[in-house]
């Protein structure tokens, strides 16, 4: 029991050290929603462990930031909400439980001044819009949309000019667009819901 509970530390402690060293912060908390999913789909308790640990190791910034003609207000889904879903598949299992309060007291070095995000509810069949959100020249541009499970949700982003450039239109609640812009400016962000819901999603952009 003890050997495997060292495996299984190591397990997680490799994911998540793997997941930092390639991605931006906010490619990691897209990874830890995306691993999430899975560990939901597979009732899976130690998979939701390792999507905690990755979501806990991003420090972000809330923002009022809301689209046009609507407002902000809700709760994204976080670390603690990852293991409490995870401790209730846990059950009595002891190695779960001990996994889950180490991460409960892990100490992060998340940066203060991380990706920013907001969080809104979209209706049934609907898009929001964000205008001119503004983004560096030359510096590699994020924008990643975490919903609530509810509906399919893509995104769309388009230039000063209304050119598309970057869409995810894939079927779930997640999506994720990276680009380069060539100069500093400000980019349309479109949500659209393509369900007969309405759906609570955070948009986070670095």
């Amino acid at each position: 029991m003890k050997l495997k509970a060292l495996c299984l530390s190591a397990l997680l402690a490799a994911t998540s050290a793997q997941a930092q060293a390639q991605t931006s912060p906010l490619n990691t908390f897209r990874l830890s929603g995306e691993l999430f999913a899975i560990a939901q789909a597979e009732t899976d308790p130690l998979l939701m462990i390792s999507a905690a640990k990755l979501r806990k190791s991003v420090a972000l910034s809330a923002s009022d930031r809301a689209p046009v003609g609507g407002s902000s207000g809700g709760e994204m889904v976080t670390w603690q909400d990852m293991l409490d879903t995870a401790a209730a598949l846990a059950g009595d299992d002891e190695l779960m439980s001990g996994l889950i309060e180490d991460i409960r007291v892990e100490m992060t070095k998340g940066v203060a001044d991380g990706p920013v995000y907001s969080v809104v509810t979209i209706g049934a069949n609907g898009t929001d819009q964000y205008e001119s959100l503004p983004f560096t020249g030359g510096a590699y541009a994020e924008v990643y949309v975490e919903g609530k499970g509810n509906t399919d949700l893509n995104l769309y982003i388009y230039d000063a000019q209304g050119r598309l450039v970057c869409s995810d239109t894939d079927v779930s609640d997640i999506a994720y667009c990276g680009w380069r812009p060539a100069t500093t400016s400000g980019f349309r962000v479109e949500v659209r819901n393509k369900g007969a819901a309405e759906n609570q999603y955070a948009l986070i952009t670095n």
